[in-house]
């Protein structure tokens, strides 16, 4: 649902030339670290290649090695010599978390609670942000900007853009919340992604959404992030219930 810039590079440039390379290795950690969390890869199951995530993410092959080095630093993930990377097992501590979605008005309710803490994460984002933040949010841009122009939805990229904003806000709070929201998140954003795609696809007004949300935070217009980001969670959910809301006080 978010995507990246036009012309010869993939975004606009970037406070004193924050490398890309390390911006993409973010972008699918992000990506991995979200499908561990919301059990696309269980406990102790091997990841796939390094070849077929560079495929899958549309990476080099150090790009991958990076971040799954990060995710081995971090003790998400094992790897044993000859046979791959591994998914650790999870500590028995209870970790912030939310019940499953189990109906449709649980999605309507994700996007009213991420509409009370995204923008503002957002506003925050545009007044801290840093050059490595604004790399790691123009890496995510860029994975939803080549995946607009194939005509596809990359769920993953787009809870990866998301997330990066909430840690450029340099709270933890935010970031813990929406970490948390992971699995929900992605319900959305799927049903959503798949809304978008046919003969008169969305995509591409989707992705001008996540630009203006970029461009607001990389500019550091505080107001103007909040704004967009407010705009695009509720564009979002009225595309998605095709403006027809539940009665949630029933």
């Amino acid at each position: 649902m978010e995507a990246a810039m036009q012309g010869g590079s993939e975004h606009e440039p970037r406070p004193g030339g924050t490398s890309k390379p390390s911006g993409l290795a973010d972008a699918v950690y992000h990506g991995l670290l979200t499908e561990i969390a919301n059990g696309t890869y269980a406990e102790n199951q091997k990841l796939p290649s390094e070849n077929e995530l560079a495929a899958r993410f549309q990476v080099s092959r150090p790009v991958v090695r990076a971040a799954l080095e990060r995710l081995r630093r971090e003790n998400v993930i094992v790897s044993r010599q000859g046979a791959g990377s591994f998914v650790l097992a999870r500590g028995k501590a209870p970790a912030l978390g939310f019940a499953p979605v189990e109906s449709i008005a649980d999605i309507q309710r994700c996007y009213e609670f991420r509409l009370t803490i995204e923008p503002d994460a957002a506003f925050y984002a545009a007044l801290r942000r840093n050059e490595a933040a604004i790399g790691r949010i123009a890496s995510a841009l860029d994975l939803l900007n080549a995946a607009t122009r194939q005509q596809q939805h990359r769920d993953d990229a787009d809870f990866a853009f998301h997330l990066a904003i909430a840690e450029a806000s340099n709270n933890h709070y935010y970031a813990a919340s929406m970490q948390a929201l992971q699995a929900h998140i992605a319900v959305g954003m799927k049903i959503h992604g798949l809304a978008l795609l046919g003969p008169h696809s969305g995509l591409q007004g989707v992705l001008e959404e996540h630009r203006a949300i970029f461009s607001a935070i990389r500019d550091g217009d505080p107001n103007a992030a909040r704004a967009q980001m407010h705009r695009h969670i509720c564009s979002s959910r009225d595309r998605l219930f095709e403006g027809r809301l539940l009665d949630l006080s029933l």
